[in-house]
């Protein structure tokens, strides 16, 4: 059980990592194109942690579903 934890906290901890970095992107001028981008990777975040919420609401995370989710978010 500690593993899917120790997964989903790392998944986290690369989200915000993420986050930090895109937040220097709202400092530049944007343009239609990067707008497009923002918006395609913020549907992408959500969609991953709706899945890491599912995951959680099921009682404890599972070792063969949050790999997965690390796999395709980070």
């Amino acid at each position: 059980m500690s593993t899917g934890y120790d997964t989903l906290v790392d998944l986290l901890e690369s989200i915000e990592h993420f986050l930090n970095h895109l937040d220097l992107y709202t400092e530049i001028p944007s343009s239609p194109g990067m707008d497009e981008i923002v918006v395609k990777i913020m549907m992408e975040l959500f969609s991953t942690l709706a899945l890491a919420t599912k995951t959680l609401k099921q009682g404890r995370p599972s070792e063969s579903v949050l790999p997965d989710v690390v796999r395709y978010s980070v």
